[in-house]
């Protein structure tokens, strides 16, 4: 007899497990099995493949944490029966039993009946002090809460039956096992080929019955009945359908499974991180202050605040070179107009000469002044560069972020998967959490804006404007994306592009300086014009000077004589007469 025995390994493999049980299924469970393998048999030929078969099922269900795995290979009539009052009182404390079975197995007279192999069954009566009914190995799991569960793969051709001696004529005796329905509710009975025929032991390692349990049998959260589909399927498959396993008894309407669904990975910064991404295609400080605002703790926090540091740090230079620039421009200019001066005020007192050495002196003035604008011009370019490169970095970097964590998301489920119970075959990981439809819009226009296509709000509501910034992102970058909503396929195909798509279009007296549009400020002495270009304004021409010409003098003209009448209209006493005309 082989006796139990509980690695480490398995006491720390379980209870890694039951940390990522998910919520839903009662942690506390317990789960007890029983499990039989008769090889050696002394009065028949011997069977290669039970003890084998036994040991690969023990295994599947200590890996998939049973509480207690009672192991018995090649046992005799007396250790079959202690292991079978032993497992009773395991029984009465669990949610789920199960017993397996794998050896010789016989029905006499329609009672089933378990061979052990110390068993010489000389005649028919000999089967029930010899052999173990079935009706007692079932009446072990009933003190079970949920689930009784008995897995019989004994429906072999059997060599007792040929050598049997019948004693009570009217007591049949066939190698396969008879149809049972198990009186106790919530009972399963499962055997490896249908009541009545018998089952191959297989050329393999193990039985076919036995290959198709480890298989399917401990799949997290699939339902017991499900699970025993399978198996009828995979025997039929590998044995040409010459073998149908079959299952009597029945359970009720919740799902019953042996092994509790995994919990899917939780990304508890799932949130962050697609905020997170959103801020860094905004790339202004603003959005990542809001972003930490909202999330001022955790690796995305961290993360933000690294990028507003290099932000602030580019927008101060930029600052601060605009600011020498227009100084610069500023000085130009005073400088220009003052050599002006200089220029008209001396050239009315000096020689040409002078005026000559003057005017060479302004000149390499002015020289130097235009050197000194380009200078900062070329540093304002400098540090405007600077900017829309910490901007790429952020988002580039925030892409390799988010592509880490999701990586990362994956590994923890393939880890989660390499825990799951009695799976001999690769499991498929959780899926992570996918985006929701408003993430998804946010990120989309977020993206359509770093790309110069949208002019709108990044607010999650697919307008109008939304739906004119992806056409127009559809008509420069050859794509067709229904424009009428956000989807998966605009968003990857949108995020991929990492120069400006749609060109920069600025407005009246404004100019494109890299990404974004400035006001154009013309010197001292240019305009404006309508074409949006700097003019030079044009000196009034001055006025030339003419002598005005006034009339000559009047000789003056003495008053008319006295008395007559003419006079201005007066008499001779300095009265106005009528009818006379007026002065």
């Amino acid at each position: 007899m082989i006796r139990r025995q509980v690695s480490w390994a398995a006491v720390i493999g379980g209870a890694i497990l039951s940390m990522v049980l998910a919520p839903g299924c009662a942690l506390a469970e317990k789960r007890v099995a029983l499990i039989v393998g008769n090889s050696t048999y002394q009065s028949v030929p011997q069977l290669p493949n039970p003890s084998r078969d036994a040991s690969a099922v023990a295994r599947m269900f200590k890996d998939a944490g049973f509480d207690s795995v009672d192991v018995q290979l090649d046992v005799g009539n007396l250790e079959f029966k202690r292991s079978i009052r032993k497992f009773e009182a395991m029984a009465d404390q669990a949610d789920i039993a199960v017993i397996y079975y794998a050896g010789h197995g016989l029905e006499i007279g329609g009672t089933n009946y378990l061979i052990p192999i110390d068993a010489r069954l000389a005649s028919d009566r000999d089967a029930d002090d010899e052999a173990i009914p079935l009706e007692r190995l079932v009446a072990t799991t009933d003190g079970a809460k949920r689930l009784r569960l008995v897995i019989l793969d004994a429906c072999r051709d059997n060599p007792f039956v040929t050598k049997m001696r019948r004693e009570r004529a009217n007591r049949a005796i066939t190698s396969g096992l008879s149809k049972v329905e198990p009186t106790s509710t919530d009972t399963l009975i499962a055997y490896a080929a249908k009541a009545g025929s018998t089952a191959d032991d297989g050329d393999g390692q193990h039985s076919p019955f036995t290959s198709a349990l480890l298989k399917n049998l401990t799949v997290p959260g699939l339902d017991v009945r499900l699970a025993f589909g399978r198996v009828r399927d995979d025997v039929l498959k590998s044995t040409g359908n010459r073998q149908e396993p079959f299952v009597y008894g029945s359970l009720g309407g919740e799902t019953m499974a042996l092994v509790p669904q995994i919990a899917k990975p939780v990304d508890a910064e799932a949130g962050a991180r697609v905020d997170y991404e959103l801020a860094a295609q905004i790339g202004t400080k603003e959005a990542w202050d809001s972003f930490l605002a909202s999330h001022p703790s955790g690796l995305y926090a961290n993360l933000a605040r690294a990028q507003n540091n290099k932000l602030s740090a580019a927008q101060e230079s930029h600052s601060k070179a605009d600011d020498a620039r227009r100084e610069a421009e500023e000085q130009a200019a005073l400088k220009a107009e003052e050599l002006r001066r200089q220029t008209e005020e001396q050239s009315t007192r000096q020689t040409a000469e002078a005026r000559q050495k003057l005017s060479e002196q302004a000149k390499k003035e002015l020289e130097e002044a235009k050197k000194q604008v380009e200078l900062a011009q070329q540093q304002a370019e400098a540090a405007r560069q600077q900017v829309a490169e910490a901007k790429r970095q952020a988002v580039a970097e925030a892409q390799l972020q988010v592509e880490q964590a999701s990586r990362a998301a994956r590994e923890d489920a393939e880890k989660v998967a390499t825990l799951t119970p009695g799976q001999t075959t690769p499991q498929t990981p959780p899926p992570v959490p996918q985006l929701g439809q408003a993430d998804l819009t946010r990120l989309l226009q977020a993206h359509l804006k770093r790309v110069g296509c949208n002019t709108g709000n990044v607010d999650g509501h697919w307008d109008d404007s939304s739906s004119k910034a992806l056409d127009l992102f559809n008509k420069n970058a050859k794509t067709q994306f229904d424009i009428k909503l956000a989807s998966l396929d605009a968003l990857d195909a949108v995020r991929n592009k990492s120069d400006r798509v749609c060109p920069l279009i600025c407005g009246k007296g404004q100019r494109a300086e890299g990404d974004r549009c400035v006001q154009i400020e013309c010197g001292s002495g240019y305009f404006l014009n309508s074409g949006g270009s700097c003019k030079k304004r044009r000196e009034p021409a001055p006025r030339a000077r003419t002598a005005r010409r006034y009339p000559a003098p009047q000789p003056f003209a003495p008053p008319p004589q006295s008395g007559s009448s003419g006079a201005c209209g007066l008499d001779s006493s300095g009265h106005r007469q009528a009818n006379v005309r007026t002065c």
